[in-house]
């Protein structure tokens, strides 16, 4: 430990304020609006750099990202997760509220891309058994069980024979939901209830990489 007499702790704070001037805070802010880490949604995590939110970006979503498939996103946000997503042929993404589609399109606005204002459930325009892969993260953890449920019923028309639907969700049997209160009463057990109901087959499932929710893939049965 260093004497009382050091200047350690006073170097360390001018250091501080030389990193945090006006004109390092204005470079900083330049080089997040050039990058791109200022997209709507990062305040939850960043997939480039969050370790539990690289491994699903690893793992759940980019094996199955193909140039010549057709994909679609239920609830883009400012497209934390669609930079991953682009790379289709075609991609749709869905969501309700439309501010949220006008923000995703600042940075998103893509010819491969079909922006879908939804009214709660459905897949409006989305051809029916064509999407190749079903992407949800951030949307599911906050619909009680019935949404979910009518979700699912709109899934099982649009997605193709062999295609993959993977859906992030809340599990109370982990206590970081029960502390949330706008995470949804559903569990793992629930969940794949709901999903073979639908006429799915469960391919997938983890829950342990994250710490308030779970993940699981399905395919048409």
């Amino acid at each position: 430990m260093p004497d009382l007499d050091t200047s350690l702790h006073t170097d360390m704070l001018a250091s501080f304020h030389r990193q945090n001037s006006l004109a390092r805070r204005l470079y900083r802010g330049l080089r997040r609006e050039l990058s791109g880490d200022n997209i709507y949604g990062m305040a939850w995590g960043d997939p480039e750099t969050e370790a539990p939110l690289k491994f699903i970006r690893n793992r759940w979503v980019l094996p199955y990202v193909h140039g010549d498939q057709t994909a679609l996103e239920i609830g883009p946000g400012g497209g934390r997760w669609t930079r991953y997503l682009v790379g289709f042929e075609r991609l749709y993404v869905v969501d309700f509220y439309p501010d949220l589609l006008t923000e995703l399109k600042k940075r998103f606005d893509r010819p491969n891309m079909v922006f879908v204002q939804n009214t709660g459930t459905d897949f409006p325009g989305v051809p029916e058994g064509r999407i190749d892969f079903l992407f949800s993260f951030g949307v599911s953890v906050h619909l009680d069980p019935p949404l979910i449920q009518c979700y699912l019923a709109s899934m099982r028309d649009v997605l193709a024979p062999g295609g993959n639907a993977v859906i992030h969700y809340s599990d109370k049997t982990k206590i970081m939901a029960v502390k949330n209160p706008t995470f949804s009463d559903n569990d793992p057990e629930r969940m794949r209830a709901m999903v073979t109901a639908a006429g799915f087959d469960i391919l997938e499932e983890d829950t342990t990489t994250l710490w308030h929710s779970s993940m699981i893939r399905f395919t048409r049965a």
